[in-house]
């Protein structure tokens, strides 16, 4: 199990080997994370999502899949997209969540990533209770065998931040 760190910050400003986008499916950026990590990467982030586009994911990135890119202009070495889902009261979608976080610690594995920075995927826009997205977060992440030494849950704000320190413990 790699070593958790919990950070409150902007995650296009930390020093890892990857980053983890909450990205939307069609990995040409959007608001929130996504496209605070497309405008800082620079072009080259979105050439390489365009590039993705036009050969292997025609359709976009499924839910709970995850791929990796150049991180550009970004500190990190590359950015691994995953799509989260949506939070629904109807239908249990807590595997799809994390399943972004496992398939993301395996394509870091495949890059040979020893550090990753992840956001808490799903608690913006797509609108995850924080409570339970930093649950699902938790527990993904220390269920996954990963080779990926250290993990940075990078929290927007101090709620976040407080909520990630309590499921860690």
């Amino acid at each position: 199990m790699p070593i958790i760190d919990i950070v409150q910050g902007d995650i296009t400003t930390q020093r890892v080997d990857a980053i983890v986008n909450a990205a939307n499916s069609s990995l040409l950026g959007g608001g929130g994370v996504d496209g605070a990590i497309h405008r800082r990467g620079g072009p080259a982030v979105l050439a390489a999502c365009r590039a993705l586009r036009d050969t292997t994911l025609p359709d976009g990135l499924a839910e709970g899949a995850a791929v990796a890119t150049t991180a550009g202009e970004l500190p990190a070495k590359w950015v691994i997209h995953t799509v989260g889902p949506r939070y629904s009261r109807r239908d249990d979608r807590s595997h799809v969540l994390r399943s972004c976080y496992r398939r993301s610690l395996e394509v870091a594995d495949g890059l040979g990533a020893a550090t990753v920075a992840f956001p808490l995927i799903s608690s913006g826009a797509f609108g995850w209770p924080q409570d339970d997205a930093v649950l699902q977060a938790v527990e993904a992440v220390g269920r996954t065998r990963t080779n990926v030494d250290v993990v940075t849950f990078v929290a927007f704000d101090q709620l976040v931040a407080d909520l990630l320190r309590s499921a860690v413990r």
